[in-house]
C-alpha cells in the first residue's frame, strides 16, 4: 500500500511503476495468492486518502528496533521507484517521510538508493556499476578515508546485511533475495575502491 501510494503521490500511476511493483512481487516469489493481495494493496494505497503517516507509525511500532527490516522495506519502495524511471520530487519526498518515520535518515537513504541503482546496473548488464564516488557513499565513508576505516565499513555492512544472519533474526525468507543483492552491491562498491586505491 505504500508503493501504491508513493506511486500515486503525484496523481497518475504509470505502467513503468506497475510493471516495477509487480517485478518486486515477482522478486520476492509470492505465490499467486500473494500477489493478488500485494496488487489489492497496492490499490487500496493509491487512494487519496490514504493515511501514509498513520501506516508508517503502525509498521514501526510492530517492527520496533528490527533496523533490518524497516531497512528491507525501504529498499523495496527505492527499487520500485528506481526501476520505474527518474523519481519525481513529489515521490522523493514521500519517501524521506517514510524512511524518517522508520528512523532511517537522509545520508542512510541516500546510501540505500546509490546500492539499489548498482544493484539494478549489474543486473542490466551495465558493467560500469558505480562511480567512485558513489562507491564511497554505499559504504558510508568519506574519500579520504584509511584503507582499515573503509575495509570496516564493509565488514559492518556486510555483517547487517548478510541473508543468513537476517533470516536468523527474523526476516521473511520472501526477503532474502533483497538482501543478497544488497550484499552484492556492498561487494562491488568496496571491490571499486580497493581497485582504484590499486591504481
Amino acid at each position: 500500500s505504500v508503493m501504491g501510494r508513493i506511486a500515486k503521490i503525484d496523481g497518475r500511476v504509470s505502467e513503468d511503476e506497475v510493471r516495477a511493483a509487480r517485478g518486486i512481487m515477482g522478486a520476492m516469489q509470492l505465490t499467486p495468492e500473494q500477489v493478488g493481495e500485494a496488487i489489492k494493496y497496492f490499490t487500496v494505497g493509491k487512494q487519496e486518502g490514504y493515511p501514509i503517516t498513520a501506516r508508517i507509525q503502525d509498521l514501526y511500532s510492530h517492527i520496533g528496533n528490527r533496523r533490518d527490516v524497516a531497512r528491507a522495506f525501504v529498499e523495496i519502495q527505492v527499487q520500485a521507484l528506481v526501476v520505474s524511471g527518474a523519481i519525481r520530487k513529489t515521490q522523493r519526498d514521500l519517501l524521506s517521510e517514510v524512511a524518517r518515520g522508520l528512523r532511517i535518515g537522509r545520508v542512510e537513504l541516500a546510501q540505500i538508493e546509490v546500492l539499489v541503482r548498482a544493484q539494478l546496473n549489474r543486473a542490466s548488464g551495465r558493467s560500469e556499476g558505480v562511480s567512485l564516488e558513489e562507491a564511497y557513499h554505499a559504504l558510508g565513508v568519506r574519500p579520504d578515508a584509511t584503507d582499515r576505516e573503509v575495509k570496516i565499513a564493509y565488514r559492518r555492512l556486510m555483517n547487517q546485511h548478510h541473508p543468513d544472519k537476517l533470516v536468523a533474526r527474523g526476516l521473511p525468507e520472501s526477503m532474502t533475495r533483497v538482501a543478497e543483492e544488497k550484499t552484492r552491491g556492498i561487494r562491488a562498491a568496496y571491490e571499486h575502491i580497493k581497485q582504484q586505491r590499486k591504481n
